[in-house]
């Protein structure tokens, strides 16, 4: 007479780890799940989006604000597979997210059902683990199991399938039981030996990276290297790990980067590595570093240890979560020697970079970013997908807050739209602005009608330069003079975004966007800013040609 069914023990394990938000795509597939979430809806709240792949975005979105597992639900086949563009986002941005996928009756498998998958051999790459669950009584278990192996270690995505008879099976509810969270920290003979190398070091410099810091630790480890002069960069969008006007912040290593920084990394004598992979795009292509370099002068702190001498081969190297990592490194003692013209330099080097650029155009995408910070305030939320546009806001605005930044490391376009409207929706109070391309744009855009059914009232600001203006650039450098497939017929972006309730306004020239923001500011609803800029402008210091 207790029994419940298979899809209310999930909800109850949901609510059990904190749970708050689910994102989705309804489907028939899991609707055992949607009517157990109906009867707890004061305490989880579901966001019904117009894609699978806003859905996932959105959670990987609320993965990286929180620090805890994003929840996407979406429906078997297409939908899956619609979605599987934000678990390879959660994949390469080491975020924890579950995405929990309808699969089809267990009687029915392997006949290639209607909209059948085997999600284990799909996600299995993409993932950190894929799972179907057959039992009914291991619902705890296996779910538990996905929220723990989410943000242990490198955090990341994990897969759930729901066969859709499973859920609707009757079982004794769960004694649920929550796993703490395992925490790594580097050990004392290891610090004293980092120690040991920094009081020897001439020209050290410190990268941070990755996911799983608190804002108490990196208050403490900048706070540190300015007490020794040591000059930090950050890597491939993880510009808000320390306020950008901080003295020992000397630029970030991605795409477009300052060249005298790369000179600068390339010149240092230690990199004391926390956090990032160094991966393609902070080492340039694997260039930044040779592997007989790091083998002597890399020392490399990361919580996972699959990436330890994966690339790079390093001098020293521990398994570490990045927030132990970073307290543990502020209490070793402070060298004798500083390194203070070594820093000065290269923040001199930072401060001449962001400064804005001549383009060709009628709108200065450098002047506008650059005072974009004023206008919106320390708090506020950068959102974006990926193209040249963004080459524009990661040179020219100053993150001035830790978790200000929601910025895809895979390079996926379509990332901003439904990650600026998940960041509203999980933190009202603060200011969320989307910055988009006008390709980028298009593929979340009807996620406009998400913002407005449930009042996220996010800035966003589309950069139209009729062109998919990445790809046109590297056209015209290794195929000069034969542009294809890569110039775009947009709509009038103002009157989309009107169709949706949404304010909107266009602006054509620099001195008209100061105006359309502080407009955008004082709407109570999502506003759209289009901004037309000329194709020419395609990044900062580089100009096409138009014939």
């Amino acid at each position: 007479m207790n029994e419940i069914t298979a899809a209310e023990d999930l909800v109850r394990v949901l609510l059990a780890h904190g749970v708050t938000h689910v994102f989705c795509v309804p489907g028939e597939s899991y609707l055992a799940v949607l009517d157990a979430l109906a009867g707890v809806r004061d305490r989880i709240q579901v966001i019904t989006c117009r894609h699978e792949a806003g859905a996932a975005n959105m959670a990987v979105a609320h993965g990286k604000l929180t620090g805890r597992p994003g929840i996407c639900m979406v429906t078997r086949g297409p939908g899956a597979t619609h979605a599987s563009i934000g678990v390879h986002t959660a994949k390469q941005d080491s975020v924890p997210m579950l995405m929990f996928v309808g699969q089809v009756a267990r009687d029915q498998k392997e006949r290639e059902a209607f909209q059948e998958i085997d999600y284990r051999a799909a996600f299995g790459p993409l993932a950190k683990w894929a799972v179907e669950i057959d039992d009914p009584t291991r619902v705890d278990e296996l779910v538990g199991r996905a929220f723990a192996t989410a943000v242990q270690g490198r955090a990341g995505p994990v897969v759930i399938a729901l066969p859709e008879d499973m859920l609707t099976e009757r079982v004794a509810p769960s004694s649920i039981s929550v796993s703490a969270t395992a925490i790594a920290a580097p050990a004392a003979a290891l610090l004293a030996d980092i120690g040991d190398r920094l009081r020897s070091a001439e020209r050290p410099m410190m990268i941070l990276g990755g996911t799983g810091w608190s804002a108490a630790a990196l208050s403490t480890i900048s706070d540190w290297a300015l007490a020794a002069s040591l000059p930090i960069a950050l890597s491939f969008r993880r510009k808000d790990l320390i306020e950008n006007d901080h003295p020992c912040y000397v630029g970030d290593l991605g795409l477009g980067p300052n060249p005298r920084l790369i000179e600068r990394v390339k010149a240092a004598d230690l990199v004391l590595c926390v956090g990032a992979r160094l991966g393609e795009n902070p080492t340039q292509g694997y260039t930044l570093f040779s592997r007989e370099e790091t083998a002597r002068k890399l020392i490399h702190l990361h919580p996972g240890a699959e990436e330890l001498g994966r690339v790079w081969p390093a001098s020293l190297a521990a398994v570490s979560d990045n927030a132990e990592a970073g307290e543990a490194l502020s209490r070793l003692p402070l060298p004798a020697r500083k390194w203070e013209d070594w820093r000065s330099a290269a923040r001199a080097d930072f401060e001449a970079f962001i400064q804005p650029v001549p383009v060709q155009g009628r709108v200065n995408l450098s002047e506008i970013f650059s005072k974009l910070a004023d206008a919106i305030g320390p708090e506020a939320i950068i959102c974006n997908g990926a193209g040249n546009f963004a080459a524009w806001l990661h040179r020219f605005h100053q993150h001035r807050r830790f978790g200000t930044q929601l910025a895809p490391t895979s390079g996926a376009m379509g990332f901003g739209v439904p990650a600026s409207i998940a960041a509203k929706i999980v933190q009202p109070d603060r200011t969320v602005v989307c910055v988009a391309g006008d390709g980028d744009f298009l593929m979340t855009g009807q996620e406009l009608a998400t913002a407005a059914q449930y009042g996220a009232a996010v800035i966003f600001i589309v950069i139209d330069n009729g062109a998919y203006g990445t790809i046109r650039m590297h056209q015209e450098r290794e195929y000069p003079g034969r542009v294809i497939a890569t110039e775009l017929h947009n709509p009038d972006f103002v009157a989309y975004a009107r169709a949706f309730g949404v304010w909107a306004t266009l602006v054509e020239d620099t001195a008209e966007f100061a105006h359309a923001l502080a407009r955008a500011r004082e709407s109570t609803r999502p506003s759209l800013i289009h901004v037309r800029t000329d194709v020419r402008d395609i990044s900062p210091g580089r100009t096409l040609t138009v014939g």
